[in-house]
């Protein structure tokens, strides 16, 4: 019996539009392999088999009497899905970003495995970028592996396992997908299969239950009750992208925590908060006490009855970016973080780390399902957070050096940022639209001076 597409996953293929295409990305900098990159391709081809999701494809019942199931595809080519590129002289940060930004402004292909890898070689100081683009369908819970985490190891010497033959399972023909949906609907009449056009209607419903959106918005209800502010960051969103990065040291961020108070979290959330204050203010925009931006914060959750940190929460955050001193910004947003992990049970960075490993990509792609799953007048952009290992990652024995994760955009949603921390430093990845938001770089060098101001308020 073939696996079938849960409602949710399905939701997230048929909202999925050509302008606003849904995959995570990531950025991984890593030192010259001494294999080069043909050594990395040999490692995904090697580690395959552990995530055997990205050998299928996603395949359609006629009639979408049900929704579409998984099957082995027969023509996998592991050349399609992980590609080589190069970079001209002199191989720059701009040069790659340029090259991000491209990558993630093109959709996947629907009718192969929803994964992409793209091994870029010529940046400068003999470094190479592993750039990664997986679809949220392929992401059902913090048990989900992506394929840049089978990719990194803890040793620099860890041995490469042999690349096995692999023998795809005949997938069904239409008529035999019919017949195992009507199959289905006998059997278990109480679970009715959901047709595509039940999807859809019910995407928002299903994507509250299921991502536990639901429980973070009811403590937030005259929040939801109201749209969110007027802002730039809300536009009708192109088909093109503009990918920036910034980043911090970690050891800068705990002592501004430990001067003024809060967490870590709140400290960043701070960091957004000033960046898009003076961003605004560049732009002319109006900015006075009372001006707010509305994020959306998933926040990895637990309760009595589930395993710690399997399920995401997204929580409506208005970040006061009309509060000229930092350190006021600071207490607003750590009062407002700390009612959520009262009374929702997030999960700290340590358990996190503990549970799922080096896990940013699925995590950001967690995020990112349970934005899509509200509507877009809620919330002006969507801002996650990521904590990963404080000690070096190899691939192929090579050291990672930097990972910026790439949040996809919603509908009418400009930007998206995206946090991840690793061995000492936290990085930042933001994804905007070419058109709204074409500025972005700016903003990427205003959050770097947020953090210096910060630091010169913690003495």
């Amino acid at each position: 019996m073939v696996e079938r597409l849960t409602r949710l996953d399905a939701s997230f293929l048929y909202l999925e539009e050509p302008d606003t295409p849904m995959h995570v990305g990531g950025v991984l900098i890593l030192e010259a392999p001494s294999g080069g990159v043909d050594a990395l391709a040999a490692l995904v081809e090697a580690r395959l088999p552990l995530v055997p999701r990205y050998r299928q494809r996603v395949a359609e019942v006629p009639g979408h009497l049900a929704n579409p199931v998984w099957v082995d595809d027969p023509e996998f080519d592991i050349a399609y899905h992980v590609r080589r590129n190069g970079l001209p002289r002199p191989g720059t940060e701009a040069q790659l970003l340029d090259l991000v930004s491209r990558l993630a402004s093109r959709p996947l292909d629907r009718t192969r495995p929803l994964w992409e890898m793209y091994l870029v070689e010529g940046l400068s100081h003999g470094r190479v970028a592993v750039v990664t683009k997986t679809h949220p369908a392929l992401v059902d819970g913090l048990s989900a592996i992506d394929i840049g985490q089978v990719l990194l190891d803890v040793e620099p010497d860890a041995p490469t396992p042999e690349a096995g033959n692999w023998r795809p399972q005949r997938p069904p023909n239409g008529a035999q997908l019919v017949w195992q949906a009507l199959d289905e609907y006998v059997r278990r009449p109480s679970a009715i299969v959901d047709t595509a056009r039940g999807a859809v209607t019910d995407v928002r419903s299903t994507a509250a239950r299921l991502t536990g959106v639901a429980g973070g918005l009811l403590r937030t209800a005259r929040k939801t009750m109201l749209s969110a502010p007027h802002s730039p960051l809300n536009a009708p969103v192109g088909r093109q992208r503009r990918v920036a990065v910034a980043r911090a040291e970690l050891d800068q961020l705990k002592k501004i925590r430990r001067a003024h108070g809060g967490t870590v979290n709140d400290v960043l959330l701070t960091v957004v908060t000033g960046a898009l204050r003076e961003w605004l203010l560049s732009r002319g925009e109006p900015v006075v006490g009372g001006t707010s931006v509305r994020a959306l914060v998933p926040v990895s959750m637990q309760d009595e009855d589930a395993v710690a940190g399997n399920r995401v929460s997204s929580y409506l955050v208005d970040l006061p970016v009309g509060e000229p001193n930092p350190r006021v910004r600071l207490a607003r947003l750590s009062y407002a973080m700390r009612g959520i992990a009262q009374h929702g049970q997030s999960v700290g960075a340590d358990s996190l780390i503990a549970l799922t490993g080096f896990a940013p990509p699925t995590l950001h792609a967690l995020g990112a399902r349970a934005a899509r799953g509200l509507s877009r007048r809620l919330f002006n952009l969507v801002v996650t957070n990521v904590p990963g290992p404080q000690f070096p990652l190899y691939a192929a024995g090579s050291r990672m050096l930097e990972v910026f994760p790439v949040v996809p955009l919603a509908r009418g949603q400009g930007l998206s940022i995206g946090m991840t921390s690793y061995d000492g430093r936290v990085y930042f990845g933001l994804n905007a639209d070419r058109d709204s938001v074409g500025d972005v770089d700016v903003l990427a060098d205003l959050i770097e001076q947020e953090v210096g101001e910060l630091v010169e308020t913690a003495g």
